[in-house]
Order: C-alpha cells, then sequence, then structure tokens
C-alpha cells in the first residue's frame, strides 16, 4: 500500500473512530498532497509524500521555537501531538551515531577535505538521508568535521 492510500485510509479511520485531533492533522496533510500534486501536475509517490510530511513536521518545529518564546506552553503542547501523529507517515528515523557513520564514509568515498566541497557531500548525502533525519543536524555535522 503507497503511503498515499494509507494516509486515505487513516482519515476514514479517524472519521468513523471521531478522533477529531487525529483527523485534523490527516486532513492537513492530505490537503498539503493534493497542492503538490496540483504543482507538479500528477500524483506523487512515497518519496515526494515523505517529502511533503517532513516540511509540515519542520513547519510545526520552526513554530515551537516561537512559541516558546511567547510563552506558549499550549500550543507547543498542541504541536508535538500533531507532530507525533506525522512521525507515524516518516520512515524510521536513524539515531545520530549511524548519521556520522554515514557521513564519515561519504567523506572518505568521495575524497573532502575541505568545507568547500561541502555542497558535493550534501548532493550525495540527500538521497541518503532525506526523511530519515534533520538535515539541518546533517549540515551541522558535516561543517562540525569539516572545519
Amino acid at each position: 500500500m503507497s503511503l498515499r492510500s494509507q494516509i486515505l485510509n487513516d482519515l476514514k479511520e479517524a472519521m468513523k473512530n471521531k478522533d477529531k485531533e487525529t483527523l485534523s492533522v490527516v486532513r492537513m496533510i492530505k490537503g498539503a498532497i493534493q497542492l503538490e500534486e496540483i504543482d507538479k501536475k500528477r500524483e506523487l509517490n512515497d518519496d515526494e509524500v515523505i517529502s511533503v510530511v517532513s516540511k509540515q513536521i519542520k513547519q510545526r518545529k520552526d513554530a515551537n521555537i516561537e512559541f516558546e518564546k511567547g510563552d506558549r506552553q499550549d500550543l507547543i503542547d498542541k504541536n508535538n501531538n500533531e507532530i507525533s501523529i506525522l512521525n507515524r507517515y516518516m520512515p524510521e528515523q536513524l539515531d545520530s551515531d549511524e548519521v556520522e557513520k554515514i557521513i564519515d564514509e561519504k567523506i572518505k568515498e568521495l575524497n573532502i577535505e575541505s568545507i568547500k566541497e561541502m555542497g558535493i557531500l550534501m548532493k550525495n548525502l540527500t538521497p541518503i538521508l532525506k526523511g530519515k533525519t534533520d538535515m539541518s543536524m546533517v549540515s551541522a555535522i558535516i561543517k562540525d568535521k569539516l572545519n
């Protein structure tokens, strides 16, 4: 079953179970997927759906930073709940040790020696790590290793 189909099935289940929180999040992600499909003029594959879900998670994490500044714990809790629902559609996340190991292997494989070659490294790492970890964390690890 494709990820898109799973989201549509979860939408139906949330309606049947009258689970308002899950229903609103799944409707939101369905809408975001539909907008992306309209832009691309075709149905999205699983990798593209994961990318859409990942963007939604990132938006909520960014909003949480602003909510912390405003001391709005209620909104932070709501966003964290939405993030946990969205994480159901993401592939299993890699821990930082696994990410570092993959980065080290690519640095050796591509013979990367300076921060100037970071773009080449990121280009090679993105297909491997996208959706499986936070890419800003990957960028920070690379900068740390190459400096």
